[in-house]
């Protein structure tokens, strides 16, 4: 019999996996493999968590696998030097893998593609990056006519899916390094790896109880202390869910939805994927976002980029507690409510004027669910730099923001126990508490909490003046 490799590398799953699906054509054994590569274990940006939440996904599939008579063969390596002596190992015919966006993936596919039979199957995203452009083949650099355009194209539907196999033959004592054992998941961090966890959080989204969360997903979304998003980010970045089955699965809720209502709060979490696919597109086709503004005028940005206001952002100690409790949360769990991501990146750049850059890597040093093309494409959307992005005059009240989006406090008081007895009056804005309540709640700003770093009305015209000057920089021939 021929034998194939299923090449993993973002598709840590059984069920509905094209990569799978492919290499089993025709009746053929499976050689499943991961390739622990140095240079991305070794990155800076790879931080702790994630790493233990991609080795732990690694465990949980190499156990789905024997249970059905296969195993995960681990090597250690460049990616084109391990798939050729296992091809020869094994007597490998073919290769197959899910496409992926980054500029990194994509010379790495090139290589193995150019030299080894190679096939690239769609799976990262619903639609592939080059699906979805205007009529003469350009990308879309706006978000809403891509998301036109992809809502044109074929849905995928609940038979298009494909099932987990219940048997996957893999010829038996392929030499296989052992996964990692460490780093460990931190306890902290609110996410159990696999697939099994994946399809239970996604069936809680969508069917729990009376009222689905999805239903309500437009009303609680932007709640910090509530808990109304599916919270399958972390899933969806590593492939332990596919995106095809989480658009199934909201389409398919849309379509029996008994309300307006309920329709359009579906509507607006399907949205939330097609973002995603946005700016996978985005990164797919313009690669240099990575290393520079989009908009090329606010490359000239001249950015302050204090360090100690940069530490005291890092640590969630800016005296602004929503944008504290944010980053508190980031740091113990590895992940932050989208809402209060948005909050602690407007301050960053825009009240503290750091550039966009040192933001966007440290999210990737701490979250779980850090992806390139996402984080890229949300930071530089706040900062006011990229495509289709929030304007540059759109600067977040950290004080409006927590009031808003946590009136009562709690999401503050979770992640800052050091305020928990402050009263509601005073708990968005605790510089303003009274000398004689700080001593009656145990909370001295100052000595127990710090005083705001920078005065936000004063550093949002000094931003606003930065931006300008850039445009007018730009405009003028740099």
């Amino acid at each position: 019999m021929k034998n194939n490799i299923w090449w993993l590398r973002r598709d840590l799953r059984l069920s509905d996996n094209p990569a799978l699906r492919a290499a089993m054509a025709g009746g053929k054994a499976v050689v499943p493999v991961f390739i622990l590569d140095p240079r991305l274990l070794s990155s800076t940006d790879l931080g702790e968590k994630r790493k233990a939440f991609l080795l732990g996904g690694l465990r949980d599939l190499d156990r789905a696998l024997r249970q059905r008579g296969s195993y995960l063969v681990v090597r250690h390596g460049n990616a084109y030097e391990q798939l050729t002596a296992l091809m020869k190992e094994t007597s490998a015919v073919h290769i197959y893998a899910e496409a992926d966006v980054s500029p990194y993936a994509s010379r790495r596919d090139s290589e193995v593609g150019q030299r080894l039979p190679l096939d690239l199957v769609e799976g990262v995203t619903v639609h592939l990056p080059d699906m979805i452009t205007k009529a003469d083949g350009s990308p879309y650099t706006v978000y809403t006519p891509f998301s036109r355009r992809w809502k044109a194209l074929s849905p995928p539907t609940l038979g298009s899916l494909l099932q987990a196999p219940s048997r996957i033959n893999t010829p038996p004592d392929i030499d296989s390094l052992k996964i990692p054992k460490d780093p460990i998941l931190p306890e902290s961090v609110p996410f159990p790896t696999g697939e099994q966890e994946a399809q239970r959080r996604l069936s809680l989204f969508m069917d729990y109880e009376d009222v689905s969360p999805i239903a309500r997903y437009e009303q609680r979304r932007n709640r910090m202390d509530l808990k109304g998003t599916s919270g399958l980010s972390p899933y969806l970045r590593f492939g332990m869910l596919s995106a095809r089955q989480a658009v199934v699965s909201a389409l398919q809720k849309r379509s029996v939805a008994s309300n307006e209502m309920s329709q359009h709060s579906i509507e607006v979490w399907l949205n939330e994927l097609i973002w995603r696919e946005f700016y996978m597109a985005i990164l797919y086709h313009f690669p240099h976002v990575l290393k520079r503004s989009f908009r090329p005028a606010y490359s000239l940005i001249k950015w302050r980029n204090d360090e100690g206001h940069f530490a005291a952002w890092r640590n969630g100690e800016t005296g602004y507690p929503v944008v504290d409790a944010a980053m508190r949360q980031l740091l113990q769990s590895g992940w932050m409510h989208n809402r209060a991501r948005m909050i602690v990146a407007s301050f960053l750049v825009k009240d503290l004027l750091i550039d966009w850059r040192w933001g966007e890597r440290w999210f990737m040093q701490n979250l779980v669910d850090g992806d390139p093309a996402a984080n890229n494409g949300g930071w530089q959307w706040t900062a006011g730099t990229g495509t289709d992005a929030a304007p540059y005059f759109r600067i977040f009240n950290p004080v409006l923001q927590g009031k808003k989006f946590d009136p009562d406090g709690d999401y503050v008081r979770q992640w800052l126990p050091g305020l928990a007895n402050l009263p509601n009056k005073y708990i968005h804005e605790p510089w303003k508490m009274p000398l004689n309540i700080q001593h009656q709640v145990n909370c001295v700003i100052g000595r127990d909490y710090p005083h705001p770093i920078v005065d936000h009305a004063l550093a949002r015209q000094a931003t606003l003046d930065a931006y300008a000057q850039a445009r007018q920089q730009y405009i003028q021939g740099g």
